[in-house]
């Protein structure tokens, strides 16, 4: 899933795509390496979870932009997210536009 969607952002123009993560841990890693601007990050992860993983991103990396992009439509990780410091929160079934 996670190179698909590298792989339809990378076609964009204006979007690089500088690394993908297998979990949380790595999210969190490739992040403080790599320096993007933006992070698409999802909720449900192995080793440390998407909520985790965006709380030490605000203390470690605090101008890096955290997005949720997950397919759980539920309000709790929603304000979970937001309260982290997600910047927002997409639902991978959305329309494309």
């Amino acid at each position: 899933m996670r190179d698909g969607i590298a792989s339809l952002l990378s076609i964009r123009p204006g979007i690089e795509i500088v690394g993908t993560a297998v979990d949380g841990r790595d999210a969190v890693a490739k992040t403080l390496e790599l320096e993007p601007d933006v992070v698409l990050m999802d909720v449900r992860m192995p080793e440390m979870d998407g909520v985790e993983a965006v709380a030490v991103l605000r203390g470690r990396a605090p101008e890096c932009r955290v997005v949720m992009l997950t397919t759980f439509d539920d309000e709790e990780y929603v304000v979970q997210a937001l309260r982290a410091g997600a910047h927002g929160y997409l639902l991978k079934d959305l329309p494309a536009e």
